[in-house]
């Protein structure tokens, strides 16, 4: 079997070192960057399979630069992102720009092996790779297009589905729980436990800091 080649792109050097050893370990051919100059050489030079993508860094932010490729028609590989300080709006923006998912850091060995498994066997099936960009509001009228790969364990795709519907619902309701609890006719408290489950962090609205 033909090996994966995967870039990694982080400006912490700690990270790309981990993940480079956890996916070498793992059989994956593994390129790094640490920052937007290098990836877009790394990407013309070595086509990777798929790309693991900051999104803050200090020159070129990853969702400016997936913005990038999407307008340069380079978005030929898969793009999973990754975050440490992500918040429920960035992994939709992200996924809207294009990105296939979205990991949030510290990343488990489990979770990251998984996630690129599944992504490159969807990658596989789907051919082109290219993943179909999300429009501006892709989900304003209820709607969304959903990639589900039906091979995958039923948790997973559970999970996958249940993400998207309920950060869907937070960002319209601008983070009140109360009302997307109401709306989509669950308890708050199973609501709540379903968000931490799932990673979830709804925004901070307005006067939540104040005593």
């Amino acid at each position: 079997m033909t090996t994966k080649n995967i870039l990694v792109v982080d400006d912490e050097g700690g990270i790309r070192e981990l993940l480079s050893e956890i996916l070498y370990d793992e059989g994956y051919g593994v390129h790094l960057a640490e920052n937007a100059a290098q990836a877009r050489v790394m990407l013309a030079q070595h086509s990777p399979d798929i790309v693991l993508l900051d999104i803050w860094m200090p020159d070129t932010d990853g969702l400016t630069l997936l913005k990038e490729w999407v307008a340069q028609d380079k978005l030929t590989m898969p793009v999973i992102m990754m975050s440490g300080h992500g918040t429920i709006e960035t992994a939709l923006e992200a996924t809207r720009i294009g990105a296939v998912d979205f990991l949030e850091k510290p990343i488990a060995l489990k979770k990251l092996l998984a996630t690129v498994a599944q992504v490159l066997q969807q990658s596989a099936v789907a051919h082109p790779s290219r993943p179909t960009p999300q429009s501006d509001t892709p989900a304003d009228n209820g709607k969304m297009k959903l990639e589900l790969d039906l091979e995958m364990p039923f948790r997973e795709a559970r999970e996958r589905f249940d993400f998207l519907y309920l950060s869907h619902h937070i960002s319209q309701s601008a983070g009140n729980i109360a009302d997307v609890a109401d709306k989509i006719g669950i308890e708050r408290t199973h609501l709540y436990r379903k968000l931490k489950q799932l990673g979830i962090k709804p925004p901070k609205r307005a006067g939540e800091d104040k005593l």
